[in-house]
């Protein structure tokens, strides 16, 4: 029994070495914002959106097999207060996400490239309503905190950007997106 016990005691704490620079994402305290522009011919009429969407879970490992993965649940994403919050609310999560039908937002890195000193470019799949696409994504590393931004095309994900007035009030077709990731 003692024969056994001693190598898988030894596979464990190896298993933990190796995981050791894995570090979960702090979801309470990380934030991801998405900034909605607007365009179009009297884009003058119609409103900038800001939503944050709350990461559910998620893991980073800077070090030497550095990745990243995350999870967001799509009905968490919340509009920021404005005129007419609760229907540009529910458009977004009827119209836009339809997230009663694609419930979860994920991002996978499949790799990640040091640009110097605690930066990096990441590349990756998001998975958002239904669809998985490359998206690339700058990191830096500010007072502990991983920080960056992205830009996507609704468009490259089956999403067709809302319009009104005959299409001469529309929401941008890229949408920016900041974070702020905290670990534990």
């Amino acid at each position: 029994m003692r024969a056994i016990l001693v190598p898988v005691l030894f596979l464990s704490f190896g298993v933990m070495q190796l995981s050791a620079e894995q570090k979960q994402i702090d979801a309470e305290r990380s934030t991801l914002t998405i900034h909605v522009g607007k365009s179009g011919l009297f884009s003058a009429a119609g409103h900038e959106h800001t939503v944050t969407a709350p990461i559910a879970e998620g893991t980073i490992d800077d070090g030497s097999n550095a990745r990243v993965s995350f999870r967001v649940e799509a009905a968490r994403l919340t509009v920021l207060p404005e005129e007419h919050q609760s229907e540009v609310q529910h458009s977004m999560q009827e119209r836009v996400l339809e997230s009663a039908r694609f419930p979860e937002i994920r991002f996978v890195s499949d790799k990640v490239q040091p640009t110097g000193d605690r930066k990096w470019d990441v590349s990756g799949r998001l998975t958002l309503h239904g669809e998985t696409r490359a998206v690339p994504v700058r990191v830096q590393l500010v007072d502990g905190n991983y920080v960056g931004s992205a830009t996507i095309k609704q468009t490259d994900f089956g999403i067709e950007p809302v319009s009104a007035a005959g299409g001469t009030v529309k929401v941008k077709n890229e949408l920016t997106i900041d974070f702020v990731i905290k670990t534990k």
